[in-house]
């Protein structure tokens, strides 16, 4: 088994995909106006539209409802991200701090409500067990 993607619903598609171009830096494919995909190096950011969710099972998703899951980013620099993406955050939860298990973290909302942590291992047990 190979975990591949991630795939969020939401009723505005090409927002959602705008705001994690924003926070990624890379650009998605698109399949149509329904779905699209943001590849990263680890898996894929897949955002589909609330009108595919028929197609799986009527009422299986629903968007702008999760409270569980946090989408989740390594990246260089988080305060440096942070700096970059300030603006256009509508929803800070917690600015860059140092966790105790040995990352930097932001965790911030995006425009469904979806939580996203970008992150920087800073111990060296942290760096070792992401291989930086």
């Amino acid at each position: 088994m190979r975990f591949v993607s991630t795939r969020i619903i939401t009723a505005d598609v090409r927002r959602l995909v705008g705001f994690y171009e924003e926070v990624t830096g890379t650009g998605a494919i698109w399949g149509n106006e329904l779905f699209a995909e943001i590849p990263t190096p680890a898996g894929t950011l897949a955002i589909g539209s609330d009108r595919t969710v028929p197609i799986f099972g009527e009422g299986c998703a629903e968007p702008g409802v999760n409270r569980s899951a946090i989408v989740e980013f390594l990246v260089d620099d988080v305060d440096a991200d942070f700096a970059r993406l300030r603006d256009g955050l509508t929803d800070v939860v917690a600015g860059p701090a140092d966790m105790p298990w040995g990352n930097r973290s932001l965790l911030f909302r995006d425009p469904d409500g979806n939580l996203v942590n970008l992150f920087t291992p800073v111990t060296a047990a942290a760096r070792a067990r992401f291989g930086v």
